[in-house]
């Protein structure tokens, strides 16, 4: 069996896994704006910009106020590399499922945190786990994919349509058959996180937990599959 672009399958490459991954995140990403406090959580860009954009403007207090997550999120990239080291790898076993099942666990959490007072610590155990999701999980096949930001995701399978019509690329085509899914599924994980939240406000975020969960169970019906064979 293979994956995308014909190298052999692994299930933290697959379509379907990052499918989940980026549906979860693009749910994470409207119940943090929609139910805890505005903001954007999985992605630091707008955390930099306001951080460089207050401090210019002497706003201090405001501009420190965007430092905890992107230092969470620098903790999150160091903690997945952590789990990866050969030595840690043989204890845990599965690293990329221990990555996983972290980014599970810190969610339950969020999830029994009343929004309000906790919403900033929120946006930082979100970008914490985003960091450790990006860094565990960054292909499909053998194309490089961000389950959680987009722009880069958009301009490589915009490059890989115009691949595939103008130059008859064929592995350009087999690239944006995997792409676009995988973009699509953020749009819907935030659609879906937006009715969510809407309707079951903080614990809202456990819908998330369950995609992540179902991400999981993959890996397990997985080595069943490869028992049998």
């Amino acid at each position: 069996m293979t994956e995308p672009g014909g190298v052999p399958y692994r299930t933290s490459r697959s379509l379907r896994l990052i499918v989940l991954l980026t549906m979860a995140a693009g749910f994470l990403d409207a119940y943090t704006f929609l139910g805890r406090g505005g903001v954007f959580a999985t992605a630091q860009t707008g955390n930099v910009v306001l951080l460089g954009v207050q401090a210019a403007q002497a706003q201090w207090a405001d501009a420190l106020r965007h430092l905890p997550p992107i230092v969470a999120f620098v903790i999150g990239v160091w903690t997945a590399e952590t789990i990866r080291l050969p030595r840690v790898a043989a204890v845990l076993r599965w690293p990329v499922r221990a990555a996983l099942v972290l980014e599970i666990l810190v969610l339950v959490l969020v999830g029994l945190m009343p929004s309000g007072g906790s919403d900033e610590l929120v946006a930082v155990m979100i970008a914490f786990v985003a960091s450790v999701q990006i860094t565990s999980f960054g292909l499909i096949g053998r194309w490089t994919f961000n389950t959680t930001v987009t722009t880069t995701n958009l301009r490589n399978a915009a490059q890989a349509v115009y691949g595939a019509v103008v130059r008859h690329d064929r592995d350009a085509a087999a690239q944006a058959r995997s792409l676009w899914p995988a973009i699509g599924s953020f749009a819907a994980g935030a659609l879906l996180g937006g009715l969510v939240t809407a309707r079951v406000g903080d614990r809202a975020v456990w819908v998330a937990v369950v995609l992540l969960l179902a991400g999981l169970a993959l890996f397990l019906a997985d080595d069943r599959r490869r028992g049998r064979s």
